[in-house]
């Protein structure tokens, strides 16, 4: 697909080497051009790489244009078909894209919905993966064997002096974050009886982390995806409510691309329903705590896995 008129350029980060592996050239590819693109932050680069690689072990001539900074320009290079395949969310493209008043916490209607919706704008979704990087309640190990807690609908029989919780400032004000979920589950901010606005704390974006692992609260708000979950030891709560949307990862597709290489659609068939949160956590872990690049962690898993293998 062509670049020109977009203002965007190929990603500088390299790709390494790739050779087949379950993953292998596909039929009558012979080198054409295959656009991938992502969004700019760790989890997109990561998956991002995941994609340029599968493709190029397919056979693709593949032009990285990963890193794109913001969600709706990375949809628009999809959309006007200078880019032919990346990862989306399907919580995303249902609330932002689509613009629906709210999201549905059945993983599988909501990619039914966003799938039937986006035919009509050239996209076509390829199988949901288990991850599913949408918000979450979390709490350190030790505080929920201490409390006794395993699931949000928990919180609302314990005392109200352990009903703590560290929220960032958008979660805070959302129309569908912090208070409506405290309603969802039988409790209510600002009261004697339910959350008191002193049991609260807000804070920047990432220091929600840290808050709830040093002790300020009981109870944190964070992404289910979120390398520092397992790297500090906390336990996210099953949303045994069904509040939170969905917001499983899936491969999109340019549709006029997937219709002159149907097979593509099969090689994101085999990555898929190996990312799993836990397995993303771990990802994420090795590029925002430890420091690697996500080129060399998405070749490592993806080779460990058997989709590709190292040339050299």
């Amino acid at each position: 697909m062509l670049l020109s008129g977009c203002g965007l350029q190929p990603a500088a980060a390299y790709v390494p080497a790739v050779g087949a592996g379950s993953i292998s050239p596909i039929d009558g590819v012979n080198k054409a051009k295959l656009t991938v693109t992502s969004k700019n932050f760790t989890e997109q680069l990561i998956l991002g790489k995941i994609a340029v690689l599968a493709a190029k072990a397919a056979g693709f001539d593949v032009t990285d244009l990963t890193n794109v900074p913001g969600s709706v320009p990375a949809r628009e290079l999809l959309t006007e078909g200078q880019a032919d395949v990346a990862w989306e969310y399907t919580g995303t493209a249902w609330l932002t894209y689509l613009g629906m008043p709210r999201g549905i916490p059945d993983k599988t209607a909501q990619w039914q919905a966003v799938h039937d919706a986006d035919l009509k704008n050239g996209i076509t979704w390829g199988d949901p993966a288990p991850l599913n990087n949408t918000y979450a309640i979390a709490i350190r190990s030790e505080a929920a064997e201490k409390l006794g807690v395993s699931s949000i609908s928990d919180i609302a029989r314990l005392p109200v002096e352990d009903r703590t919780f560290c929220v960032e400032s958008e979660f805070n004000s959302r129309p569908d974050g912090f208070n409506p979920m405290l309603e969802h589950y039988g409790l209510k901010r600002g009261t004697a009886d339910g959350v008191p606005d002193d049991n609260v704390g807000v804070y920047d974006t990432g220091a929600v982390y840290s808050a709830t692992d040093s002790g300020d609260c009981n109870f944190g708000e964070v992404f289910t995806t979120d390398g520092r979950i397992d790297a500090l030891g906390l336990t996210i709560l099953k949303d045994d409510g069904k509040f939170f949307p969905a917001y499983n990862v899936a491969p999109v597709f340019f549709t006029k691309t997937l219709q002159e290489y149907p097979q593509l659609a099969a090689v994101f068939a085999q990555v898929t329903p190996e990312l799993t949160d836990e397995t993303m956590r771990g990802l994420n872990f090795k590029v925002d705590v430890q420091g690697q690049e996500p080129a060399d962690v998405a070749f490592t898993w993806m080779e460990d896995k058997g989709f590709i293998t190292d040339p050299k």
